[in-house]
C-alpha cells in the first residue's frame, strides 16, 4: 500500500506541475486515460473530448455507483517555489483537483486488486468544473443518457478542517451560484462637454449600490443571499473623452433557488428601468450557473458509516458552503452526496496562490471511496 501511495503522490505532483484550464485539459486527459488503460477496468472510454469513464463490473448484476473527480486548474499564477510548482504561466491547481484526481486513480488501482462482486462502479474523470461547463457536457453524453445510476458521490478537500476529517451535511451542501455581465451603452463626447454624450458611470454606480441592497449575508437564515461585485470597466484611458460605454460583473449565490431567481429578475428589472430613464442601452448575460449540491440522507449515511469504520472523525455542518460546485447537476439528477475531506486547520484557503493539496490525505480519500463501494457492491 505504501508504494501505491508513493506512486499516487508522484502522480499528484505531476498533475500539479502541469495544470490546464477548463476546456483545455487535453494533456491531462491523455495522462489519465493512459493511466487507466493499465488498470483492470472493464472499459475505459472518452465520453467527450476530455472526459473519461473507467467502468468496473462485478460478476452479477446489481447497483450502479458513480464516483466523480475533477481535473481542471485555475487562472492563478503559482506563488510556490517547490520542485513540483506549475510550469504553466498564470495556470495552477489551487482548488486541489490534482489531489481529487490522484485519489480517484487510487480507487482504480484498488478496484483492480479487489474486484467488486456485483453491479458496476463508474469512475468519472471530469473536466471544466471551475466554469460550470463540465458536468453539463458530461451529463449530455450518450453514455450518461443510457446508463441507469443508483447513486453518485464526490469529495472536495477542505482547508480549515482537521486533516482527514470527514465533513457531511444532509440537504444543501454547496450554494446555488450564478454570475452576470451587465453592459451599458451610451455615447462618447468631449470630456469638456459631457452633457453632449451619454456617460454610463452614474448608472453603473447606481447598479452597484442597488445590488448591495439585496444582500442578506447571514448563512444561518434560509433567505441567505449574497451578490458580490467582481469587476467593472467604464470608458478608456483617454482623458479628453467622456465615457460612452461600460460594464459591471457580479456573482450571486443563495441556498434557495427561488430566492436566487427572484433576485435575478429584480436586478434585471432595475437595470432595464434605470437605463430606460437615462436613455441608455443595456444587455445582460448570465453565465457560470452552478446548481446547489443536494445531499440525500441515505447517501450521507453511507458516507458517515464508512468514516466510522475507518475511525475517521466526522463533522456535521450546520450551514452549507457558499461556493459553487457543478457536481450539483449530478445530485439534481441522481441520488447522492458530496462530502468534505479535511485538508488541515492551518491550511491556506482554496484559490490562494500558495495553496498545495496535502498529500497525506490521499490515503483517506481512497479508503473513504472504497468503503462507499463496499457498502453498495458487496
Amino acid at each position: 500500500m505504501l508504494n501505491q501511495i508513493d506512486e499516487l503522490i508522484r502522480v499528484r505532483k505531476y498533475l500539479h506541475a502541469n495544470p490546464e484550464l477548463s476546456g483545455q485539459e487535453n494533456k491531462t486527459s491523455e495522462f489519465i486515460f493512459n493511466y487507466l488503460k493499465k488498470t483492470n477496468a472493464n472499459e475505459v472510454i472518452k465520453i467527450t473530448e476530455t472526459a473519461i469513464v473507467a467502468v468496473f463490473k462485478g460478476d452479477v448484476s446489481g447497483k450502479t455507483t458513480v464516483l466523480r473527480a475533477d481535473f481542471d486548474a485555475l487562472p492563478i499564477q503559482e506563488a510556490n517555489v517547490f520542485e513540483h510548482r506549475s510550469k504553466n504561466e498564470n495556470v495552477s491547481h489551487k482548488c486541489g483537483h490534482d489531489g481529487h484526481t490522484a485519489i480517484m486513480l487510487g480507487i482504480a488501482n484498488k478496484l483492480s486488486e479487489h474486484p467488486i462482486s456485483s453491479g458496476q462502479v463508474i469512475l468519472l474523470f471530469q473536466p471544466a468544473e471551475e466554469n460550470g461547463e463540465g458536468a453539463k457536457s458530461v451529463l449530455a453524453t450518450s453514455f450518461f443518457k443510457s446508463v441507469s445510476v443508483d447513486k453518485v458521490f464526490a469529495l472536495h478537500n477542505l482547508p480549515g478542517f482537521p486533516l482527514m476529517e470527514i465533513v457531511i451535511k444532509n440537504g444543501v451542501f454547496t450554494a446555488h451560484v450564478i454570475s452576470v455581465i451587465i453592459k451599458i451603452e451610451g455615447e462618447v463626447s468631449h470630456a469638456a462637454e459631457p452633457e453632449k454624450g451619454q456617460n454610463p458611470s452614474i448608472v453603473i454606480s447606481k447598479i452597484i449600490m442597488e445590488a448591495n441592497n439585496y444582500v442578506n449575508n447571514n448563512p444561518q437564515e434560509s433567505s441567505f443571499f449574497l451578490i458580490t461585485h467582481i469587476y467593472s470597466e467604464i470608458g478608456k484611458k483617454a482623458y479628453g473623452v467622456s465615457a460612452g460605454s461600460g460594464e459591471v460583473h457580479f456573482t450571486l449565490r443563495a441556498w434557495d433557488k427561488k430566492i436566487l431567481n427572484q433576485k435575478m429578475k429584480q436586478l434585471e428589472r432595475y437595470v432595464e428601468e434605470l437605463c430606460g430613464e437615462e436613455k441608455l442601452e443595456s444587455s445582460i448575460e448570465w453565465l457560470q450557473d452552478f446548481e446547489a449540491n443536494y445531499n440525500s440522507e441515505k447517501a450521507v449515511e453511507i458516507i458517515s458509516r464508512g468514516a466510522k469504520k475507518l475511525n475517521l472523525s466526522v463533522t456535521k455542518l450546520e450551514t452549507p458552503f457558499r461556493w459553487g460546485e457543478d457536481f450539483g447537476l449530478f445530485t439534481k439528477r441522481y441520488e447522492g452526496a458530496m462530502f468534505g475531506l479535511g485538508a488541515g486547520v492551518n491550511s491556506l484557503a482554496l484559490h490562494n496562490p500558495y495553496y498545495d493539496f496535502p498529500d497525506q490525505i490521499i490515503p483517506s480519500g481512497v479508503k473513504m471511496f472504497h468503503q462507499i463501494i463496499l457498502n453498495e457492491h458487496e
